[in-house]
């Protein structure tokens, strides 16, 4: 299974990296691929966010029987499974590829900096909509920007850390 994900992988690597060049100069290989990556995945959860609030929840509260959810934050739980998975995958595959920690270890520290991109969302998503009454949507995306600083820095040097502080354009051979 693993080579079926290096596979995959070097394939995206090799799509992003050809968009590299123009930024070669400008931008580190290793923040450019991070940009490429966790810009597509940011793109999909904002629409995956945007079809459940809207078209499934109807921007309702999710009533559970022993908790009510309001709708902002139910559509918020219930597309964060599948962006935790795209984004650890793109981010061990594609961009922090020169970290040698054990991909389990990876990913128990991805889940502890994706607890933090939680509660972050979940603090600025109330904030926004229910004090400051913003759209929804709207505050996703403002909230979505603010997150991502921190995400980079957890997952640079907390979760794909690497031992010798390894230069982080190194490409996959």
């Amino acid at each position: 299974m693993r080579n079926i994900f290096d596979r995959i992988g070097n394939f995206i690597i090799r799509i992003v990296d050809w968009f590299y060049f123009p930024f070669l100069h400008f931008i580190p290989r290793e923040i450019f691929r991070y940009a490429a990556t966790g810009g597509a995945n940011t793109l999909l959860d904002i629409i995956l966010y945007f079809v459940v609030y809207q078209y499934i929840l109807q921007g309702q509260i999710v009533h559970l029987g022993f908790v009510a959810i309001s709708g902002h934050i139910a559509a918020f739980l219930m597309v964060f499974p599948v962006t935790f998975t795209s984004g650890f995958f793109l981010a061990k595959y594609v961009t922090f590829t020169a970290s040698e920690l054990k991909g389990r270890i990876q990913l128990f520290r991805y889940l502890l900096s994706v607890g933090g991109s939680i509660l972050l969302n979940y603090v600025f998503l109330k904030l926004f909509v229910e004090y400051f009454g913003w759209y929804a949507p709207l505050s996703k995306v403002i909230t979505t920007f603010l997150v991502v600083i921190y995400s980079y820095v957890a997952q640079r040097y907390f979760t794909f850390q690497t031992g010798k502080r390894q230069v982080a354009s190194r490409s996959r051979a």
